[in-house]
């Protein structure tokens, strides 16, 4: 499975962004996913995450009413429309996904899923 992560870049605080995360190959496409951030000098945190079917979603308090993940099974890619960008958003994205459609627990950490993308960086300036 690889998942490839787009759509960062540097933005003024206000504003909006949406990161996408392809996955292939498309029979794992429907399986949870994530995104996480990791900023400088800072642990990897989970930010948000949707199951195989997107009826259950889950958010890290900090972005909650600020972001929304969602995905496109057809399309093999899951989204992060990101809006209200603050620069404490300011970090590298990392797209991850799981070998199960559903939810366990310890979602929210880094060692419950199988596979990364590569990252792609988000910077909100003030």
């Amino acid at each position: 499975v690889q998942l490839q992560a787009s759509g960062g870049g540097l933005v003024q605080a206000g504003a909006s962004l949406r990161l996408s995360c392809a996955v292939s190959p498309r029979t794992s496409s429907n399986t949870v996913a994530a995104w996480f951030r990791q900023a400088p000098g800072k642990e990897r945190e989970f930010v948000a995450a949707i199951s195989g079917s997107a009826n259950t979603i889950f958010y890290v308090d900090s972005v909650k009413g600020r972001f929304t993940i969602s995905r496109d099974n057809a399309e093999n890619t899951v989204y992060l429309q990101m809006t209200s960008l603050k620069p404490e958003d300011t970090a590298v994205y990392y797209c991850a996904a799981d070998s199960s459609r559903y939810f366990s627990s310890g979602f929210r950490d880094t060692s419950y899923y199988d596979y990364w993308g590569q990252g792609t960086q988000v910077t909100v300036s003030s």
